[in-house]
């Protein structure tokens, strides 16, 4: 899974918590719920899991603070899809993955940098169709509404697909056809 696909197909991991990070943030907080309540071991503990917490948050803005200056830097118009985060972790068993990725806070990033150097941000509308549209001849396929399909060929013009790609390239041209009205 990537955490930004751009339309010129630049993939960018998600730097999320680690499967280490949990793992050790899990069991510090183990250890501190055994712990006597009022001791000055328990005191310890706390200050160890906080200082987890606070390494976790630290890496997660680290990253988000670079790629949102690459992409700042890159680009004079950034065109980004309105996504509702709370309600994907909920329905669609991403997850953890999702609420670790900080993408309210990748965006509020992005929007001030923009806005720094006089840039623009768009945001396309949630229920815009962007993975399900061929972006070669505008026909609408229903059957990429399933998120495990992840190629697909356009029935009408017969180009291939890979979701995330032409959901880039879609929400890029209705970004801009959005800057033009």
């Amino acid at each position: 899974m990537n955490y930004i696909v751009t339309a010129t197909v630049k993939n960018l991991p998600i730097r999320g918590i680690t499967g280490t990070q949990r793992k050790k943030l899990a069991r510090e907080q183990r250890k501190l719920s055994r712990m006597q309540k009022g001791s000055n071991n328990r005191n310890k503990q706390k200050l160890k899991v906080a200082k987890l917490h606070e390494k976790v948050s630290n890496q997660r803005k680290d990253f988000l603070h670079k790629q949102s200056r690459q992409i700042t830097n890159a680009y004079d118009c950034v065109c980004i899809e309105d996504l509702d985060m709370k309600a994907m972790s909920r329905s669609l068993n991403f997850g953890k993955s999702v609420s670790d990725n900080g993408w309210g806070m990748f965006t509020t990033f992005l929007r001030y940098k923009l806005e720094e150097q006089d840039k623009k941000l768009v945001k396309v509308g949630r229920f815009f169709a962007s993975s399900q549209t061929c972006s070669v001849c505008g026909y609408k396929n229903a059957r990429t509404k399933n998120l495990a399909l992840r190629e697909w060929d356009c029935p009408q013009c017969g180009t291939h697909h890979d979701r995330d790609v032409n959901a880039a390239i879609n929400i890029r041209n209705e970004g801009m056809r959005l800057v033009n009205a």
